[in-house]
């Protein structure tokens, strides 16, 4: 029998043993594929080739039928699986079978804080995806949040590279669990809609790869991404689709992807360079699909030696690469839609996204048993989010609003009266002279509103914005609340002072009078089928808030950086990244500028106590792991969850460092009155920043301070480690 310490030794030895044959099996598999893929493009003729390199619909290129190659058929995320399109056309093809689930958009995600979240979503989004044939679905989106105004802020994640890579990891590794390919996008540095089709970003390398690669990065080395999608926006001078730097040194060479990279509709300006440059298949919206620059004028190319075959030949080894871990795989599940278990996740992940902004009163949770009468005031009560402005929406199975969610989940002994109290009236295909009015209040809404709460004992009251005002193809033209909403606020809050403030929006805005005025702020985001319901749960206190935000709101838009240093939208289509590195917190930290709300912030209903804050040593080297504890106490009367993030500081740094840096975080559910042993890992490498000089990652050595916190601005515990 072996006892003791041997049975450790013995359990590692066959963990490595297996994990050693898993490793074997992959590889052998991995060339079993590429041996079929090289016999495979032998047979092709080159005819056969390039119609694989570009789209022949508007969500599909072709296939070769002779050798039973099928299109290679996608559609757009990231809120859900979109409905069926004509196959020539944007226009709805009227099936009564493409509903699916509508799941929180990207910043809800992000305001999670949990991994485990955005994989849950991906497994949704693949098991749908299945369920319609789609083999690639364009998900998921996670650029930087660079400028608050972005029409696309509501899709992407956060400001931070690692909160943003630790996300599309598991987003990428739930999608293709599914034998469904994950197209991350948008590659690279796509940080605004305003002129998106031909801005030119300039970046320095330092923060290329400190601030907007690392995301790309760890979805393709990480979470193996089969696919990715280049941007509309040029980069350094040169347009996505056609960056040899982005697209064939750093992501095919240098981080070994070997997948397919994919245009943005419509977002390639070459034959001859895009084809040198690394892109492998050009999609847009419409015909004639022969003439587009991949199609007969890339034949031509070939045929007249400018570009050489071989080059098209691993063009279409990546393509059936893709299509041999998803539709021509041998273990392709059918996929399911709109199923409970579906519901369920799109629930589980609205609830832990909701952030409590401010509860002085102890208004929330609720109280409904002294409760007689609640105010439901404002049109996002009873707004759906699944669809809305440009880009992908989803024809929704269902779709429980704030309202609908109150009334069915109440004591139905409550009293609930509803008062729209704005009107919404944007539209995002309107000109800016259409919407010019969209911003002025309604006064007779505004008074049927106020006497709705004078009647009842509670108010709550809806506003933000919706899927029109936040959009892609343009963006916000400032941080202020649209509609009016905020004479509707002050007008509701002197009628009624048990006034709790609901937001419902996917990026910042100007909350500074509400944040002031108001007792009791809520905000919640475009969060998906269950929203309604999850939102209730928080309200009444069933679920308790977790959510920290994933990006910082400034005071004041001049704070923040874009619009600190003009560079946005940019000069002459340019528009010149002179913060650097000095992104979103790291910004505001660092120049000592006040936020309105901080980058990780966000209330719970219980109070957290930090203690005993300690690594496993005091001095590392370069290849050591620095173990981080503490002991996390729910010092309150409600069980909760608390996400404890790690920020790095290098002081007397010889080159510039933020003030802080989001280095590891953890969520943590911790009982009332217990205590949770917290631990984090962070490599010694993982405090590198890039030297532009020597091209590569660089540690200096010396002190850094370790600081842990409930957000970047609430530090509650810091310890300091040498690194020789």
């Amino acid at each position: 029998m072996i006892k003791g310490k041997s049975v450790n030794y013995v359990m590692i030895c066959l963990a490595l043993l297996c994990a050693s044959n898993q490793t074997s099996a992959q590889n052998k598999n991995e060339a079993a594929i590429d041996q079929k893929i090289g016999l495979i493009v032998k047979k092709m003729t080159l005819a056969e080739k390039i119609a694989m390199l570009h789209g022949n619909a508007l969500f599909s290129s072709a296939g070769v039928k002779r050798l039973n190659i099928p299109e290679l058929t996608c559609d757009d995320g990231p809120l859900g699986v979109r409905e069926e399109v004509l196959r020539f056309d944007w226009k709805s093809a009227n099936w009564t079978t493409d509903s699916a689930t509508f799941m929180p958009n990207g910043s809800a995600i992000a305001a999670t804080w949990n991994p485990a979240m955005a994989k849950l979503y991906g497994i949704v989004i693949g098991e749908e995806a299945n369920a319609r044939k789609k083999i690639v679905m364009l998900a998921p989106a996670f650029n930087i949040c660079r400028v608050p105004l972005n029409g696309r802020t509501y899709e992407y994640y956060s400001e931070d590279p690692l909160l943003n890579a630790q996300l599309a990891v598991q987003a990428v590794k739930g999608i293709q669990s599914q034998h469904v390919a994950a197209c991350v996008k948008h590659f690279a540095v796509n940080s605004q809609e305003a002129n998106r089709n031909t801005v030119n970003s300039v970046v320095d390398e330092r923060a290329l790869h400190e601030i907007y690669l690392p995301a790309f990065k760890a979805s393709i080395q990480q979470g193996n991404a089969y696919t990715i999608m280049s941007a509309y926006n040029k980069v350094n001078g040169k347009w996505c689709s056609e960056n040899d730097y982005l697209l064939n040194k750093t992501l095919k060479k240098e981080w070994g992807f070997k997948g397919a990279v994919i245009s943005d509709w419509g977002g390639v300006h070459s034959t001859i360079d895009a084809a040198k440059a690394g892109l492998d298949i050009e999609m847009g919206s419409s015909g004639p699909y022969n003439q587009w620059y991949f199609a007969a004028p890339l034949l031509a190319a070939v045929k007249n030696k400018q570009v050489d075959e071989k080059l098209i030949d691993d063009k279409v080894k990546r393509i059936l690469w893709v299509m041999y871990h998803t539709s021509m795989s041998t273990q392709h599940p059918d996929g399911k839609i709109g199923t409970a278990a579906h519901a369920r996740a799109a629930y589980n992940i609205a609830s832990e996204s909701i952030v409590l902004l401010k509860n002085e009163a102890n208004m929330l949770p609720l109280k409904t048993a002294n409760i007689k009468s609640i105010a439901v005031i404002g049109d996002n009560a009873t707004r759906k989010f699944a669809q809305g402005g440009f880009g992908a929406g989803v024809k929704a199975k269902y779709e429980i609003t704030a309202l609908a969610g109150l009334r069915s989940k109440l004591n139905a002994n409550i009293d609930i009266k509803y008062a729209q109290g704005y009107q919404a009236n944007y539209l995002a295909a309107n000109t800016p002279e259409q919407n010019a009015q969209s911003d002025k209040p309604d006064t007779a809404l505004i008074s049927q509103a106020v006497a709705v709460a004078k009647s009842a004992d509670v108010a709550i009251l809806f506003i933000g914005s919706n899927r029109e005002y936040e959009s892609e193809g343009g963006d916000r033209k400032n941080l202020d609340l649209p509609f009016g909403e905020q004479q509707l606020v002050d007008a509701v809050t002197a009628a009624n002072a048990k006034t709790i403030i609901v937001v419902i929006g996917g990026a910042p805005y100007d909350l500074n009078k509400i944040k002031k005025n108001n007792q009791t702020i809520l905000w919640s985001w475009f969060n998906g089928s269950e929203g309604g319901n999850a939102l209730v749960d928080v309200l009444t206190g069933k679920v308790n808030p977790s959510g920290k935000l994933p990006f910082t709101f400034p005071a004041s838009l001049n704070d923040s950086p874009a619009f600190a240093l003009n560079t946005y939208p940019g000069d002459d289509l340019t528009a010149n990244y002179k913060e650097s590195i000095l992104v979103g917190y790291r910004w505001f930290d660092t120049r000592k500028i006040e936020p309105l709300y901080c980058f990780g912030y966000g209330l719970s209903y219980t109070d957290f106590n930090y203690a005993g804050l300690k690594t496993d040593k005091k001095k590392y080297n370069l290849n050591d792991k620095i173990i981080v504890s503490l002991d996390l106490k729910n010092s309150g009367l409600l069980a909760g969850k608390e996400t404890v993030q790690l920020y790095v500081n290098k002081p007397n740094a010889k080159v510039m460092m933020p003030e802080k840096q989001l280095k590891a975080f953890t969520k943590v559910n911790v009982e009332s009155g217990k205590i949770s042993k917290v631990a984090m890992a962070l490599k010694v490498k993982d405090l590198a920043y890039y030297n532009i000089e020597k091209k590569e990652w660089v540690v200096e050595p010396g002190e850094y301070k370790l600081m842990v916190g409930s957000s970047s601005r609430d530090i509650r515990q810091t310890v300091t480690v040498n690194v020789n």
